[in-house]
Protein backbone atom coordinates (compact mmCIF):
# COMPACT_ATOMS: atom_id res chain seq x y z
CA UNK A 1 0.00 0.00 0.00
CA UNK A 2 1.37 3.39 -1.04
CA UNK A 3 0.04 6.49 0.68
CA UNK A 4 0.52 10.09 -0.39
CA UNK A 5 0.40 12.22 2.77
CA UNK A 6 -0.17 15.93 2.20
CA UNK A 7 0.77 18.01 5.22
CA UNK A 8 3.23 17.67 8.10
CA UNK A 9 1.37 19.26 11.02
CA UNK A 10 -0.26 17.74 14.08
CA UNK A 11 -2.85 15.61 12.31
CA UNK A 12 -0.36 14.38 9.70
CA UNK A 13 1.86 13.30 12.59
CA UNK A 14 -1.10 11.41 14.11
CA UNK A 15 -1.89 9.66 10.83
CA UNK A 16 1.65 8.75 9.76
CA UNK A 17 2.34 6.16 12.52
CA UNK A 18 -0.98 4.53 11.66
CA UNK A 19 -0.06 4.12 8.01
CA UNK A 20 3.32 2.67 8.96
CA UNK A 21 1.64 0.25 11.36
CA UNK A 22 -0.49 -0.91 8.43
CA UNK A 23 2.66 -1.57 6.39
CA UNK A 24 2.25 1.34 4.00
CA UNK A 25 5.00 3.14 2.15
CA UNK A 26 4.39 6.87 2.64
CA UNK A 27 5.34 9.84 0.46
CA UNK A 28 4.96 13.27 2.10
CA UNK A 29 4.40 16.58 0.32
CA UNK A 30 4.11 20.10 1.73
CA UNK A 31 4.39 23.51 0.10
CA UNK A 32 6.73 24.88 2.79
CA UNK A 33 9.39 22.19 2.81
CA UNK A 34 8.36 20.73 6.17
CA UNK A 35 7.89 17.34 4.49
CA UNK A 36 11.66 16.87 4.50
CA UNK A 37 11.82 17.45 8.25
CA UNK A 38 9.02 14.97 8.93
CA UNK A 39 10.61 12.33 6.69
CA UNK A 40 13.94 12.82 8.46
CA UNK A 41 12.28 12.04 11.80
CA UNK A 42 11.36 8.63 10.34
CA UNK A 43 14.76 7.87 8.84
CA UNK A 44 15.06 4.17 8.15
CA UNK A 45 11.30 3.77 7.73
CA UNK A 46 9.31 3.77 4.50
CA UNK A 47 8.79 7.57 4.55
CA UNK A 48 10.10 9.88 1.85
CA UNK A 49 9.55 13.55 1.02
CA UNK A 50 8.59 14.48 -2.55
CA UNK A 51 9.06 17.82 -4.25
CA UNK A 52 5.66 18.34 -5.86
CA UNK A 53 2.05 17.16 -5.92
CA UNK A 54 2.31 15.48 -9.33
CA UNK A 55 5.10 13.24 -8.09
CA UNK A 56 3.05 12.28 -5.04
CA UNK A 57 -0.06 11.51 -7.10
CA UNK A 58 1.87 9.41 -9.62
CA UNK A 59 2.93 6.84 -7.07
CA UNK A 60 0.26 6.20 -4.45
CA UNK A 61 -2.81 4.10 -3.76
CA UNK A 62 -4.56 6.82 -1.78
CA UNK A 63 -4.03 10.41 -0.71
CA UNK A 64 -4.35 11.54 2.91
CA UNK A 65 -5.11 15.28 3.11
CA UNK A 66 -3.96 16.78 6.43
CA UNK A 67 -3.80 20.45 5.46
CA UNK A 68 -5.75 23.61 6.41
CA UNK A 69 -9.44 23.39 5.54
CA UNK A 70 -9.45 25.92 2.64
CA UNK A 71 -7.06 23.66 0.69
CA UNK A 72 -9.12 20.47 0.98
CA UNK A 73 -11.29 20.85 -2.09
CA UNK A 74 -8.53 21.61 -4.59
CA UNK A 75 -6.30 18.82 -3.30
CA UNK A 76 -9.13 16.28 -3.16
CA UNK A 77 -10.25 17.04 -6.72
CA UNK A 78 -6.66 16.66 -7.95
CA UNK A 79 -6.33 13.30 -6.20
CA UNK A 80 -9.67 12.07 -7.50
CA UNK A 81 -8.75 13.13 -11.05
CA UNK A 82 -5.65 10.95 -10.69
CA UNK A 83 -7.86 8.01 -9.69
CA UNK A 84 -6.79 7.92 -6.05
CA UNK A 85 -8.87 7.21 -2.98
CA UNK A 86 -8.94 10.19 -0.63
CA UNK A 87 -8.82 10.45 3.15
CA UNK A 88 -9.58 14.05 4.09
CA UNK A 89 -9.37 15.64 7.49
CA UNK A 90 -12.49 17.20 8.93
CA UNK A 91 -14.29 19.28 7.92
CA UNK A 92 -14.37 18.24 4.27
CA UNK A 93 -14.87 21.88 3.28
CA UNK A 94 -16.13 25.18 4.67
CA UNK A 95 -19.48 24.87 2.89
CA UNK A 96 -21.79 22.08 1.78
CA UNK A 97 -21.68 22.79 -1.99
CA UNK A 98 -17.89 22.33 -2.01
CA UNK A 99 -18.19 19.12 0.03
CA UNK A 100 -20.86 17.84 -2.38
CA UNK A 101 -18.63 18.63 -5.36
CA UNK A 102 -15.78 16.64 -3.80
CA UNK A 103 -18.04 13.66 -3.12
CA UNK A 104 -19.66 13.77 -6.57
CA UNK A 105 -16.25 13.80 -8.25
CA UNK A 106 -15.10 10.80 -6.20
CA UNK A 107 -18.26 8.88 -7.03
CA UNK A 108 -17.93 9.64 -10.74
CA UNK A 109 -14.29 8.50 -10.68
CA UNK A 110 -15.12 5.28 -8.84
CA UNK A 111 -12.92 6.07 -5.85
CA UNK A 112 -13.73 6.56 -2.18
CA UNK A 113 -13.81 9.82 -0.24
CA UNK A 114 -13.30 9.27 3.49
CA UNK A 115 -14.00 12.15 5.89
CA UNK A 116 -11.65 11.62 8.84
CA UNK A 117 -14.21 11.99 11.64
CA UNK A 118 -11.98 10.17 14.11
CA UNK A 119 -14.22 10.67 17.16
CA UNK A 120 -16.40 7.82 15.86
CA UNK A 121 -13.40 5.57 16.55
CA UNK A 122 -12.75 6.64 20.15
CA UNK A 123 -13.77 3.74 22.42
CA UNK A 124 -16.35 5.60 24.53
CA UNK A 125 -18.14 7.05 21.49
CA UNK A 126 -18.08 3.77 19.58
CA UNK A 127 -19.46 1.92 22.62
CA UNK A 128 -22.16 4.56 23.05
CA UNK A 129 -23.25 4.23 19.42
CA UNK A 130 -23.39 0.45 19.71
CA UNK A 131 -25.54 0.70 22.85
CA UNK A 132 -27.95 3.04 21.06
CA UNK A 133 -28.04 0.76 18.02
CA UNK A 134 -28.90 -2.22 20.23
CA UNK A 135 -31.81 -0.25 21.66
CA UNK A 136 -30.47 -0.24 25.21
CA UNK A 137 -31.48 3.40 25.76
CA UNK A 138 -34.88 3.12 24.09
CA UNK A 139 -36.06 6.16 22.13
CA UNK A 140 -33.48 8.94 22.31
CA UNK A 141 -34.70 12.19 23.87
CA UNK A 142 -31.87 14.58 24.76
CA UNK A 143 -28.20 14.33 23.82
CA UNK A 144 -25.54 16.64 25.30
CA UNK A 145 -21.98 16.94 24.06
CA UNK A 146 -19.15 19.21 25.18
CA UNK A 147 -15.64 19.63 23.73
CA UNK A 148 -13.08 22.21 24.75
CA UNK A 149 -9.44 23.03 25.25
CA UNK A 150 -6.87 25.75 24.78
CA UNK A 151 -7.52 27.94 21.77
CA UNK A 152 -5.30 26.70 18.90
CA UNK A 153 -2.48 29.17 18.30
CA UNK A 154 0.18 26.96 16.69
CA UNK A 155 -1.04 27.95 13.19
CA UNK A 156 -2.31 31.39 12.23
CA UNK A 157 -5.15 30.19 10.01
CA UNK A 158 -7.18 29.02 13.03
CA UNK A 159 -7.56 32.66 14.08
CA UNK A 160 -9.38 33.57 10.85
CA UNK A 161 -12.95 32.20 10.72
CA UNK A 162 -12.93 32.64 6.94
CA UNK A 163 -10.26 29.93 6.82
CA UNK A 164 -11.05 27.69 9.81
CA UNK A 165 -14.81 28.21 10.11
CA UNK A 166 -14.27 29.17 13.74
CA UNK A 167 -15.01 27.12 16.81
CA UNK A 168 -18.23 25.66 15.35
CA UNK A 169 -16.85 24.39 12.04
CA UNK A 170 -13.39 23.42 13.26
CA UNK A 171 -14.07 21.99 16.73
CA UNK A 172 -17.78 21.35 17.22
CA UNK A 173 -18.11 19.58 13.85
CA UNK A 174 -16.83 16.47 15.67
CA UNK A 175 -19.84 16.34 17.99
CA UNK A 176 -22.21 17.52 15.26
CA UNK A 177 -21.17 14.44 13.30
CA UNK A 178 -21.56 12.14 16.32
CA UNK A 179 -24.99 13.59 17.19
CA UNK A 180 -26.23 12.88 13.67
CA UNK A 181 -24.60 9.42 13.74
CA UNK A 182 -26.47 8.60 16.95
CA UNK A 183 -29.81 10.40 16.56
CA UNK A 184 -30.20 10.73 12.78
CA UNK A 185 -30.59 13.59 10.36
CA UNK A 186 -31.04 17.16 11.56
CA UNK A 187 -33.82 19.47 10.40
CA UNK A 188 -33.31 22.59 12.53
CA UNK A 189 -30.32 24.37 14.09
CA UNK A 190 -30.08 27.26 16.50
CA UNK A 191 -26.64 28.45 17.66
CA UNK A 192 -24.90 31.21 19.54
CA UNK A 193 -21.23 32.20 19.80
CA UNK A 194 -19.59 34.24 22.56
CA UNK A 195 -16.22 35.96 22.23
CA UNK A 196 -14.21 37.30 19.29
CA UNK A 197 -13.20 34.57 16.89
CA UNK A 198 -10.99 36.67 14.61
CA UNK A 199 -7.59 37.31 16.21
CA UNK A 200 -5.62 40.11 14.54
CA UNK A 201 -2.02 41.24 14.74
CA UNK A 202 -0.21 40.41 17.94
CA UNK A 203 -3.31 40.68 20.11
CA UNK A 204 -3.84 37.82 22.53
CA UNK A 205 -6.54 35.49 21.24
CA UNK A 206 -9.74 35.67 23.25
CA UNK A 207 -11.73 32.84 24.77
CA UNK A 208 -14.50 31.75 22.41
CA UNK A 209 -17.43 29.49 23.23
CA UNK A 210 -20.42 28.37 21.21
CA UNK A 211 -23.56 26.34 21.69
CA UNK A 212 -25.73 24.70 19.06
CA UNK A 213 -29.13 23.06 19.54
CA UNK A 214 -29.98 20.49 16.87
CA UNK A 215 -33.48 19.16 16.26
CA UNK A 216 -33.40 15.72 14.66
CA UNK A 217 -35.99 14.20 12.31
CA UNK A 218 -36.76 11.72 15.11
CA UNK A 219 -37.68 14.55 17.48
CA UNK A 220 -34.57 14.07 19.62
CA UNK A 221 -32.69 17.21 20.64
CA UNK A 222 -28.90 17.54 20.74
CA UNK A 223 -27.21 20.29 22.73
CA UNK A 224 -23.56 20.82 21.69
CA UNK A 225 -21.06 23.11 23.40
CA UNK A 226 -17.58 24.01 22.17
CA UNK A 227 -14.82 26.03 23.85
CA UNK A 228 -11.55 27.54 22.71
CA UNK A 229 -10.16 28.54 26.09
CA UNK A 230 -7.11 30.05 27.77
CA UNK A 231 -3.63 28.56 27.20
CA UNK A 232 -3.86 26.48 30.39
CA UNK A 233 -7.34 25.12 29.56
CA UNK A 234 -7.41 21.34 30.03
CA UNK A 235 -8.76 19.46 27.03
CA UNK A 236 -12.02 17.77 27.95
CA UNK A 237 -14.90 16.04 26.19
CA UNK A 238 -18.18 14.80 27.65
CA UNK A 239 -21.44 13.32 26.53
CA UNK A 240 -24.73 12.54 28.22
CA UNK A 241 -27.25 10.54 26.19
CA UNK A 242 -30.76 10.21 27.62
CA UNK A 243 -33.42 7.90 26.24
CA UNK A 244 -36.72 6.42 27.35
CA UNK A 245 -34.96 3.36 28.80
CA UNK A 246 -31.69 4.66 30.15
CA UNK A 247 -28.83 7.14 30.34
CA UNK A 248 -25.20 7.01 29.24
CA UNK A 249 -22.55 9.45 30.47
CA UNK A 250 -18.87 9.96 29.70
CA UNK A 251 -16.24 12.46 30.83
CA UNK A 252 -12.74 12.22 29.39
CA UNK A 253 -11.17 13.74 32.51
CA UNK A 254 -12.45 10.86 34.64
CA UNK A 255 -10.98 8.19 32.36
CA UNK A 256 -7.35 7.44 33.31
CA UNK A 257 -6.61 6.05 29.85
CA UNK A 258 -7.48 9.25 28.05
CA UNK A 259 -4.58 11.57 27.23
CA UNK A 260 -3.27 14.26 24.92
CA UNK A 261 -0.31 13.11 22.84
CA UNK A 262 2.03 14.64 20.32
CA UNK A 263 4.58 13.22 17.91
CA UNK A 264 7.93 15.02 17.75
CA UNK A 265 8.44 18.65 18.70
CA UNK A 266 5.22 20.63 19.08
CA UNK A 267 4.19 24.21 19.65
CA UNK A 268 2.65 25.31 22.94
CA UNK A 269 -0.86 23.90 23.49
CA UNK A 270 -0.68 21.74 20.39
CA UNK A 271 -1.85 18.25 21.23
CA UNK A 272 -3.81 15.43 19.67
CA UNK A 273 -6.48 13.61 21.72
CA UNK A 274 -5.73 9.92 21.90
CA UNK A 275 -6.64 6.82 23.86
CA UNK A 276 -4.16 4.10 24.88
CA UNK A 277 -7.01 1.92 26.18
CA UNK A 278 -7.10 0.18 22.79
CA UNK A 279 -5.22 0.79 19.57
CA UNK A 280 -4.97 4.39 18.41
CA UNK A 281 -8.33 5.71 17.09
CA UNK A 282 -6.37 7.16 14.16
CA UNK A 283 -5.00 3.72 13.34
CA UNK A 284 -8.50 2.23 13.69
CA UNK A 285 -10.03 4.65 11.21
CA UNK A 286 -7.20 4.27 8.69
CA UNK A 287 -7.37 0.47 8.98
CA UNK A 288 -11.11 0.58 8.26
CA UNK A 289 -10.66 2.97 5.33
CA UNK A 290 -7.91 0.88 3.76
CA UNK A 291 -9.91 -2.35 4.11
CA UNK A 292 -12.77 -0.78 2.14
CA UNK A 293 -10.55 -0.32 -0.93
CA UNK A 294 -10.26 -4.05 -1.43
CA UNK A 295 -12.70 -5.75 -3.76
CA UNK A 296 -15.80 -6.57 -1.75
CA UNK A 297 -14.46 -4.55 1.17
CA UNK A 298 -16.92 -3.43 3.81
CA UNK A 299 -17.90 0.25 3.82
CA UNK A 300 -16.41 2.15 6.79
CA UNK A 301 -18.59 3.59 9.54
CA UNK A 302 -18.19 7.10 8.13
CA UNK A 303 -18.81 7.95 4.48
CA UNK A 304 -18.86 10.92 2.15
CA UNK A 305 -22.47 11.79 2.92
CA UNK A 306 -21.64 11.92 6.63
CA UNK A 307 -18.94 14.45 5.88
CA UNK A 308 -21.29 16.53 3.74
CA UNK A 309 -24.05 16.59 6.34
CA UNK A 310 -21.63 17.50 9.15
CA UNK A 311 -20.51 20.49 7.09
CA UNK A 312 -24.11 21.40 6.22
CA UNK A 313 -25.19 21.38 9.87
CA UNK A 314 -22.10 23.27 11.04
CA UNK A 315 -22.57 25.82 8.26
CA UNK A 316 -26.17 26.33 9.37
CA UNK A 317 -25.00 26.73 12.97
CA UNK A 318 -22.49 29.40 11.92
CA UNK A 319 -25.26 31.22 10.04
CA UNK A 320 -27.65 30.94 12.97
CA UNK A 321 -25.01 32.36 15.30
CA UNK A 322 -24.44 35.26 12.89
CA UNK A 323 -28.11 36.13 12.41
CA UNK A 324 -29.62 35.08 15.73
CA UNK A 325 -32.24 33.04 13.86
CA UNK A 326 -32.91 29.32 13.79
CA UNK A 327 -32.04 27.64 10.48
CA UNK A 328 -34.08 24.84 8.95
CA UNK A 329 -32.17 22.25 6.97
CA UNK A 330 -33.42 20.09 4.12
CA UNK A 331 -31.16 17.03 4.21
CA UNK A 332 -30.27 14.96 1.16
CA UNK A 333 -32.00 11.62 0.69
CA UNK A 334 -30.36 10.31 -2.48
CA UNK A 335 -28.91 6.82 -2.43
CA UNK A 336 -25.72 7.97 -4.18
CA UNK A 337 -22.59 9.02 -2.38
CA UNK A 338 -22.95 12.73 -3.03
CA UNK A 339 -26.67 13.03 -2.48
CA UNK A 340 -28.63 15.98 -3.79
CA UNK A 341 -28.31 19.65 -2.89
CA UNK A 342 -30.24 20.56 0.24
CA UNK A 343 -31.63 23.97 0.98
CA UNK A 344 -31.47 25.93 4.20
CA UNK A 345 -33.65 28.79 5.30
CA UNK A 346 -33.92 31.09 8.25
CA UNK A 347 -36.81 30.81 10.67
CA UNK A 348 -38.09 33.84 12.50
CA UNK A 349 -38.49 33.06 16.18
Amino acid sequence: MRIGLIGAGGIARAHLPGWLELGARVSVYTVDGSARKLAAEYAGREVTAVADLDTLLADCTAVDICTPTPTHKELALAAVAAGRHVVCEKPLALNAPDAEEMAAAAEAAGVRLHPAHVVRYFPAYAAMQQAVERGELGDLAVLRFTRGGARPQWASWFADPAMSGGVIMDLMVHDIDVARWIAGDVVRVHAQTRGVEHATGGAEAEVVSATAVLTHVSGAISHITGLWGLPDQQFRTTFRIAGSEGLLRHDSTSVPGYRITAQGVRAANEGIPSSPMTESPYLSELREFAASWEEGGRAPRVGARDGIEAVRIAEAAVESSRTGRAIEIGTSRAAGTAGIPAATKEVTR
